[in-house]
């Protein structure tokens, strides 16, 4: 590497030495790179970077600084802890009075310069020691990066000033610093969402994280006057087994961070969708029977997040009793006592045994005002996890106290802790295997634990007896259990199956039986278990697939169902499954479809299964309600016939009785013939509206209309074509906004939808539109099927009908180019639904020619190619 030339003279040869530098860098850190695939220790690695780039920066700090100047040049932040990674920021500190800073300031301009030329993306802050305090005293993230300083081009002198400028006498002392950093944490997480368990977490930043544990060492630092874990242990802070845990995690957390930042080429600290596959490559997983590589690289990452969340719990609240010092205990019994709040037992080598475990997860929900466990007792807990038996070892007396776990106070919030202390996957060797367990895709956003313990949390807000905005049922169901413990049980044993191959509904539901019988249940209530849990998605699939309007769908789903009491829990255990999958998931629609299935379902096991609904019937009984409502309103029995006579036979089999009345008002202030376009919010929804359209009947309609509304940012959940007299359409849409923020009124869904269908059809096309990032990452094989089908007619006959389902990546604006491509083909759309699940778009189509005739095979080949090069087009 050649020299930079002495301060002030030829800047020629600054740039020799800044490319030359950078080449060296670029040199190491391929060497560093090779370390690293060859499985290179981590922290010499870190260190190996951190020292080469100390080399360049004395250097140039030679070189351009004069001697005498009275400055001196510390490393600060991760930098000044001595480990670099790839992409890392080089934060410097320049520390010396203004008259130096003044008198050496062409010189320090030279020497950053130098170095950003060199490709080092250096962040520096030039000082007294003053400022230095009063910037420390205004933000606490100044003193804590001061607080790692690491003397490069510096005497003891100058440490010691730094070190007098940022004492705890002087700003920041260790209470104020402790409950700083302890809020700054909490908020970070709650930025994260306050879980590890995202689909792109950020290695640095999120919950679990490397700032966690170096929020860890700077409260330690700063509190008791070591950053060093191992000092911890010996001053008993910490647990010989807790310091062995966070070593591992943060070597493994570094590991990661270092090759993102490899298959990233910048600097990045989130696990993209971008890296993922190409990280786990890289750290050598190899995809398996059971699980993709990246799964197996991301369940590790989950799993050493919760174990830093609990470790760091526990030594966040042993800093606070450093600082607060000991309180008074309050014995609660002969085996736990309160202090400063947390339970704690008096027994240091509690929990001997399970039923012990159990009692104190008992004396934990009995009271609200019990802040966690105590550090002491959580820790011994801990290093007692190994010996703790699962159900299938454990005794009698052990499976009871689990039972009345289930049936006592608070019930969820107990199993919820069972599984953050590590306890429910030993008691449950299954839920350790689903323990951090991820799936590629977008529809599930929650490793398979945490997605368990949130259907939980929704079964358990339902037994509130508040009505929820969200469910419009659930409050109500939720009484009639006979056994809520039952449901609890399937809601926690329903996905445990995933991850080891073949139908996880039917792996859960052997192990449910399993673990049901082995806790002593009756027969009836053991088959109860089992059957929800290798059914649930039944009514789901039921509901987003198929024509719950149709009384035969309605028939053959109660019959699977079989009595009341499978209902009710079903349907309770499906919208707290959904609604637990994503926040974005559930939405209005789906809680009217869930609550029409249910309410359908019930009527159907009350009449008998031996007595099915008929048309006539369900024609009949809507017809009348309908008409009640109306004339409620004013309208006479005569004119509310009349406004019947214009609507298809069909919609009145196939539609609630407030749409249909709805609509049947829509009709008054229009003659026949002529059309109207009426939108109204769904109860419950943020921003979902059902869209009536009455229009001429044209080709090319439904694709306008879907074009239309894709427009306007909403997306189509289910469509509802029917034919009318007067060869006018009565086409009924449930659509949702793509982005609740930017929601249109039911009213501009109205005027756009008009003026657009006032004129010609012709020259609405759908909006071109970027595909978001993360569905980049994601390829399905399209799949396109064709089936004969006999549906009702309009009329209340029976007309033949083909069934498109299409299987393919969801992108913003699918629906808007299918819709075009069966436009294209002369076909007719008379029912559609729509499903999406994450990546995956699953949508069904009732189609026919012009003539309203079946497809025939060469119009389905024709259809099929054409569907495919419009798809394919996504992979470009």
């Amino acid at each position: 590497m050649s020299t930079p030339a002495a301060a002030g003279t030829n800047p020629v040869a600054d740039a020799q030495w800044a490319a030359a530098t950078r080449n060296a860098i670029a040199e190491a850190d391929a060497a560093l790179a090779a370390r690293f695939d060859d499985n290179g220790d981590i922290d010499r690695l870190l260190a190996a970077r951190a020292q080469k780039v100390d080399a360049v920066v004395r250097e140039a700090w030679s070189h351009c600084l004069p001697q005498d100047a009275a400055l001196s040049l510390f490393a600060v932040g991760g930098y000044g802890r001595g480990e670099l990674f790839p992409q890392s920021d080089i934060d410097l500190l320049v520390l010396g009075e203004a008259d130096a800073q003044a008198a050496n300031a062409e010189a320090l301009a030279r020497f950053f310069t130098l170095l950003w030329d060199a490709g080092l993306p250096v962040g520096h802050a030039v000082r007294s020691a003053t400022e230095c305090t009063r910037a420390a005293l205004e933000d606490v993230t100044v003193l804590t990066a001061l607080l790692e300083a690491r003397m490069l081009a510096a005497d003891l002198e100058a440490a010691s000033q730094l070190a007098a400028a940022i004492a705890p006498q002087l700003i920041w002392p260790p209470r104020d610093y402790f409950l700083a950093k302890r809020e700054e944490q909490r908020a970070r997480h709650a930025r994260f969402g306050d879980t590890a368990d995202n689909l792109e977490p950020n290695l640095k930043e999120g919950p679990g994280g490397l700032r966690d544990l170096q929020t860890l060492r700077w409260i330690a630092l700063r509190t008791i006057g070591t950053s060093d874990f191992e000092s911890l242990v010996a001053l008993g802070q910490m647990g010989a087994v807790e310091l062995q845990s966070l070593e591992g995690e943060r070597r493994a957390l570094s590991r990661l961070r270092f090759g993102l930042h490899l298959v990233a080429g910048k600097r990045e600290e989130r696990l993209r969708f971008d890296y993922q596959k190409l990280l786990a490559a890289r750290l050598g997983h190899v995809d398996n029977a059971d699980s993709l590589a990246v799964e197996q690289m991301m369940q590790g990452f989950y799993r050493g997040a919760g174990r830093v969340l609990r470790i760091g719990d526990r030594l966040l609240q042993r800093f606070e009793e450093q600082i607060e010092g000991e309180a008074r205990p309050e014995p609660l019994d002969d085996t736990f006592e309160l202090r400063r709040g947390y339970l704690a037992a008096r027994d240091p080598a509690w929990p001997r045994d399970v039923p012990a475990l159990f009692a104190g997860l008992a004396m934990w929900a009995s009271r609200d005002d019990i802040r966690g466990l105590h550090s002491q007792t959580a820790r011994a807990l801990a290093e007692a996890l190994p010996r703790i038996q699962s159900y299938g070892d454990a005794s009698a007396e052990a499976r009871r106290a689990f039972l009345q776990l289930l049936r006592g106070r608070s019930p969820v919030k107990t199993l919820s802790r069972m599984a953050r202390l590590g306890v429910l996957g030993r008691w449950i060797p299954a839920f350790l295997q689903v323990t951090g367990r991820m799936q590629f895709d977008l529809f599930h956003v929650f490793t398979v634990d945490q997605h368990t313990l949130a259907v939980l949390k929704n079964l358990e807000s339902f037994a509130s007896g508040q009505p929820e905005e969200r469910f419009s049922l659930a409050h109500e169901v939720w009484p009639r259990l006979r056994k809520p413990e039952l449901l609890l049980l399937a809601g926690l044993f329903h996905d445990i199956g995933k991850g080891r191959g073949g139908d996880h509904s039917e792996l859960g539901a052997v192990d449910a039986r399993e673990f049901c019988m082995a806790l002593g249940l009756s027969e009836g209530d053991v088959a109860l278990v089992e059957w929800l849990v290798r059914q649930h998605l039944l009514m789901s699939m039921t509901a987003q697939k198929q024509d719950i309007a149709d009384p035969d769908v309605i028939h053959r789903f109660a019959r699977l169902v079989a009595d009341r009491e499978r209902l009710d829990n079903l349907y309770l255990l499906t919208c707290a499954d959904i609604a637990g999958t994503s926040p974005k998931l559930w939405n209005a629609w789906k809680d009217r479809l869930l609550a029409d299935l249910y309410t359908a379902t019930r009527l159907a096991l009350r009449r008998g299964l031996e007595n099915p609904v008929r048309a006539d019937e369900r024609i009949a009984e809507t017809r009348n309600e309908a008409k009640e409502t109306l004339t409620a309103f004013g309208s006479t029995g005569a004119d509310v016939e009349a406004l019947f006579a214009r609507m298809p036979l069909a919609g009145f089999e196939r539609g609630r009785p407030d749409q249909i009345a709805w609509q049947a008002a829509s009709l008054r202030e229009v003659e026949p013939g002529e059309g109207c376009v009426r939108a109204r919010p769904v109860n419950g929804g943020a921003g979902a509206l059902e869209v009536f359209v009455h229009s001429p009947d044209r080709d090319g309609l439904f694709a306008a209309i879907v074009a239309t509304l894709d427009r306007l940012g909403l997306a189509i959940q289910q469509a509802r074509l029917l034919d009318g007299p007067y060869d006018m359409v009565f086409d009924s849409f449930e659509v949702v906004p793509s982005d609740p923020r930017q929601a249109p009124t039911a009213e501009e869904v109205e005027h756009n939808l008009s003026q657009a269908l006032s004129g010609s059809l012709d020259n609405i096309r759908p909006t071109r539109r970027t595909q978001p990032r993360h569905l980049r990452h994601f390829r399905i094989a399209v799949q396109i099927d064709f089936g004969d089908i006999v549906a009702r007619s309009s009329s209340g006959g029976s007309a033949g009908r083909t069934m498109l389902s299409l299987v393919c990546n969801d992108r913003p604006g699918l629906l808007a180019d299918v819709t075009q491509v069966l436009r294209q083909q002369g076909l007719r759309v008379h029912d559609a639904r729509i499903a999406t699940f994450g990546e995956r778009a699953e949508d069904v189509f009732q189609i026919t020619d012009r003539r309203n005739q079946p497809l025939d095979e060469p119009q389905q080949q024709a259809l099929r190619e054409a569907l495919l090069a419009c798809l394919d087009g996504d992979k470009q």
